[in-house]
C-alpha cells in the first residue's frame, strides 16, 4: 500500500496569487505544495511585459516575473508539480486532491485558479493576442500611445477600460452588438463627454487581419447586414470574464457569476478553505492585487493550523 502523505497546504494554481500564497506558507515551513494546471504563471505569463508591478521601474515580462515569483517560493521549500487537478473532495479533512497523477491530501488549501477573459471566437483573435489584441487596458495601455484603437463591449469594464485608455491612444472607437450600453449611468456620461471616445452600434467584429501585428478589422452591421472594414492599430475585448470554479461546482459558495465567495480573510464557506486572486476577484484583477490575496490566504491558513494544534 502507498503510503497516505497528508501536507499541510495545497495549492491549486500558479499565478501571481498561488505562488504569493506560496512563498508565505513556505516561510512558515508548511511546505506547501502548488499544482500549476496547464499553464505555470496564469495570465500574467501570456502577458508581453508588465509595468504595474512595484520594483521594476522598466517594466519586466511576464514569463520573468512568474519565474521570480516561483524561485522565491521555491528557495523556501515549495514543491512545485506541473500536473493538473481532476477533482477535490471537500467533505471531509484532510481534503482530497486528485490529480492526473495520483491523489493528494491537505490540511489546508488555497484555491488560485483564476479566470479567463470571455472570447469572441473570431478568426484573428487569438492570433494577434499580445499583437494588438488585448484584455487589459490597464496592463496594455501604454504600448497604445498616439495610436487608434477599437474597444468591444457595452458594459463597466469596456467603458472604464476605453476611458483608461484615452489616457495613451489618439481615439477609442467603442464597437458595440447593441444600440445602448449596459454601463453605469455615470460612466455612460463619461464615455460620452470625452472627446476621444467614439461608438459604433448595434455591430460585431467578425475577423482581424494584419501582418504580424493587428491592422484591420471586418465589422457586420446587426441590423443592415452590411458589413465594412477599418483600419486599427489595437482591438481591446471587454465582454466579461469567466472564473474556472468548474471544480468547485456544488461544494463551494459562489456568487451570481460564478465566482467564489470569501471574507475578508479569503476564507470560502468551507473551514480550512482559502481563495485568493482573480477566482474570487470580480473587480481589480490585477497582478498586484492577486499577489496580496494570495499572501493573506496563506496568513491566514497559518493561523488555521496554529488554532488546530492547539
Amino acid at each position: 500500500m502507498t503510503e497516505k502523505i497528508i501536507h499541510n497546504m495545497i495549492i491549486i494554481g500558479s499565478g501571481p496569487a498561488g505562488l504569493a500564497a506560496a512563498l508565505y506558507a513556505s516561510r512558515a515551513n508548511l511546505e506547501p505544495l502548488v499544482f500549476t494546471g496547464m499553464l505555470l504563471g496564469g495570465q500574467v505569463a501570456q502577458t508581453h511585459s508588465v509595468e504595474n508591478y512595484p520594483g521594476f521601474p522598466e517594466g519586466i515580462g511576464g514569463l520573468e516575473l512568474v519565474d521570480a515569483f516561483k524561485q522565491q517560493a521555491e528557495r523556501f521549500g515549495t514543491r512545485i508539480e506541473f500536473d493538473h487537478v481532476t477533482n477535490i473532495d471537500f467533505s471531509e479533512r484532510p481534503y482530497k486532491v486528485t490529480t492526473y497523477n495520483g491523489d493528494h491530501y491537505a490540511k489546508t488549501l488555497v484555491l488560485t485558479t483564476g479566470a479567463n477573459p470571455r472570447k469572441l471566437d473570431i478568426p484573428g483573435e487569438e492570433e494577434f493576442t499580445g499583437r494588438g489584441v488585448s484584455y487589459c487596458g490597464t496592463c496594455d495601455g501604454h504600448f497604445f500611445t498616439g495610436k487608434d484603437v477599437l474597444v468591444v463591449g457595452g458594459g463597466d469594464s469596456a467603458m472604464e477600460e476605453g476611458l483608461f485608455l484615452t489616457r495613451y491612444a489618439t481615439s477609442v472607437t467603442v464597437v458595440h452588438r447593441r444600440e445602448e450600453l449596459r454601463a453605469g449611468k455615470l460612466l455612460q456620461e463619461r464615455a460620452f463627454n470625452n472627446p476621444k471616445v467614439n461608438f459604433i452600434w448595434d455591430t460585431e467584429i467578425k475577423d482581424i487581419t494584419g501582418n504580424g501585428v493587428v491592422e484591420k478589422v471586418t465589422l457586420h452591421n446587426r441590423k443592415s447586414g452590411e458589413e465594412s472594414e477599418r483600419e486599427t492599430e489595437g482591438v481591446f475585448i471587454f465582454i466579461g470574464h469567466i472564473p474556472n470554479t468548474e471544480l468547485y461546482e456544488g461544494q463551494v459558495e459562489m456568487d451570481d457569476l460564478g465566482y467564489l465567495v470569501v471574507d475578508k480573510y479569503m476564507q470560502t464557506n468551507i473551514p480550512g478553505v482559502y481563495a485568493a486572486g482573480e477566482v474570487a476577484d470580480s473587480h481589480f484583477r490585477q497582478v498586484i492585487t492577486s499577489a496580496g490575496m494570495g499572501a493573506a490566504a496563506a496568513m491566514q491558513a497559518i493561523h488555521f493550523l496554529e488554532a488546530q494544534a492547539d
